[in-house]
């Protein structure tokens, strides 16, 4: 068995599972962020389309972050 080749792979994913929850942690920090200062009509379905998550996930999200403030 090659462990170098293993722990190389091991180590890439792992930086790479760090790399998409700090990218996913900073969409939500912008989501929040572009919500809490706008009362555009259509801002959410806005933010769903761009995110490509649903508007159920982004009020749960808006839902989270109100509860924190």
């Amino acid at each position: 068995m090659d462990t170098a080749k293993l722990e190389l792979a091991a180590q890439r994913y792992r930086e790479a599972h760090e790399a998409l929850d700090a990218a996913r942690y900073d969409l939500q920090l912008a989501v929040v962020s572009a919500l809490s200062s706008t009362e555009e009509r259509g801002a959410q379905a806005q933010v769903a389309r761009i995110t490509g998550w649903t508007r159920e996930q982004i009020r749960l999200l808006m839902k989270a972050a109100r509860e924190q403030a």
